[in-house]
């Protein structure tokens, strides 16, 4: 190619847009020698219309032509799932029960599980300490075992109960100096409503023997009655040559002369050895003797 002959077909002389109207021969429609549709274009004769016109859109370059498929058939490259490596997919699974997996649990259910398990420890807790509440109260207040018990596996130890005190009808008491035993008066609280009269004359005597485990002062009870006024003996406490006065008062507030309503009873205290002791009930000169004795005891202070 030589400066100003610029060949048949430079860039000036091309349509950009005549791929849409050529034939697929060429240009021209003709094929030329080579078969490239060149040689149906001379030197300086202008273009001519092509007769072949295609719509646009119609013809899609670079793309295979679509196969024909004849339904009914299957396509040679074609393969079901299950012909495939790791089987059929799309199989239905057995039901639980029936020899299929066991399907998961949801959330739902682990959040039972949960709060069953916080319920059983709660439910727990609260036994213990009710138990426990109530062993410390059993136990509360009650004393240990101390050196030298034997407590059997099982056995409480009990506490020692303290022995009872005397206690002595006026009947049974030795009698001296006209003292005697009397049923006359009613109300009295010894067994059959015996007691002691003849007390009002002067050397009468009731004398208790009575035996303590323990030294100390006790109280002396003194059953009695008299007729709506007060009265006093002396108290003599193993032989003493200090006897002293028992206030013997009408605290039943009879009326004068009513020895039945003026049944009551007074105490004093009493120094005691341990074992026999004697307590002497006297009827002495400047005592007010009009006094009947239905019962003696005693307690601790």
């Amino acid at each position: 190619m030589t400066a100003g002959n610029n060949g048949a077909d430079t860039p000036e002389n091309d349509d950009p847009f005549g791929y849409l109207y050529r034939s697929e021969g060429g240009e021209g429609g003709a094929a030329g020698p080579s078969g490239d549709g060149a040689a149906a274009r001379q030197p300086g004769v202008p273009r001519t219309s092509y007769n072949q016109v295609r719509t646009v859109g119609q013809r899609q370059y670079g793309q295979q032509a679509p196969q024909q498929v004849t339904y009914g058939q299957q396509n040679a490259h074609y393969a079901a799932p299950e012909t495939l490596p790791g089987g059929d997919r799309t199989r239905s699974v057995p039901a639980p029960g029936n020899g299929g997996p066991e399907p998961r649990r949801g959330r739902n259910g682990l959040l039972i599980g949960a709060v069953a398990v916080v319920a059983v420890v709660c439910i727990g807790i609260g036994v213990a300490m009710l138990t426990n509440g109530k062993n410390n109260k059993d136990t509360a207040g009650k004393p240990g075992p101390t050196a030298g018990d034997t407590v059997a596996p099982g056995d409480k130890p009990k506490k020692p109960a303290p022995g009872k005190l005397p206690k002595q009808d006026a009947g049974s008491l030795r009698l001296d100096g006209g003292a005697t035993t009397a049923k006359d008066v009613p109300g009295a609280r010894s067994p059959g409503g015996t007691y002691v009269g003849g007390m009002s004359t002067p050397g009468a005597a009731a004398t208790w023997t009575v035996d303590v485990k323990a030294p100390g002062k006790y109280k002396l009870w003194v059953g009695y009655g008299v007729p709506g006024k007060d009265a006093n003996l002396t108290l003599n406490v193993n032989g003493a040559a200090d006897g002293r006065p028992i206030n013997m008062g009408n605290f039943a507030h009879a009326p004068e002369g009513s020895w039945e309503k003026g049944w009551t009873r007074t105490w004093s205290y009493v120094q005691l050895n341990k074992g026999t002791n004697t307590v002497k009930l006297s009827c002495e000169s400047g005592n007010q003797c009009d006094v009947n004795l239905d019962k003696v005891w005693l307690a601790r202070r």
